[in-house]
């Protein structure tokens, strides 16, 4: 079994940033790709980005390209998101997801309890 525990979500302004963090427990990190969506309310859970076993490739959706950036430590079991350049629309909950295939494909094999980001204008 594989535990995810999200942490650094909160509000800000737009414009500004935050630091999502993600520590993974209970087997080998590195076997699994990592990766991150949100669910806005009243809204499907969408991708966000995702990054490869050892770092070598990253992925993200068109809305947040440029403004986010996944990384992950290994020796630290931990995915990091950091989010830059906030914007109001970027409001939702923000789930760690780890998975075997890379890009995540649904089913993910692992969800995270979420962390909720609120962008204020």
């Amino acid at each position: 079994q594989v535990q995810l525990v999200e942490s650094g979500g909160g509000l800000v302004q737009a414009g500004g940033s935050l630091r999502l963090s993600c520590a993974v427990s209970g087997r080998t990190f590195s076997r699994y790709a990592m990766g991150w969506f949100r669910q806005a309310p009243g809204k499907e859970r969408e991708f966000v980005a995702a990054i490869s076993r050892n770092s070598g490739s990253t992925y993200y959706a068109d809305s947040v390209k440029g403004r986010f950036t996944i990384s992950r430590d290994n020796a630290k079991n931990t995915v990091y998101l950091q989010m830059n350049s906030l914007k109001p629309e970027d409001t939702a909950v923000y789930y760690c997801a780890a998975d075997n295939a890379f890009p995540p494909t649904r089913p993910i094999d692992y969800w995270g309890q979420g962390t909720q980001v609120t962008v204020s204008s």
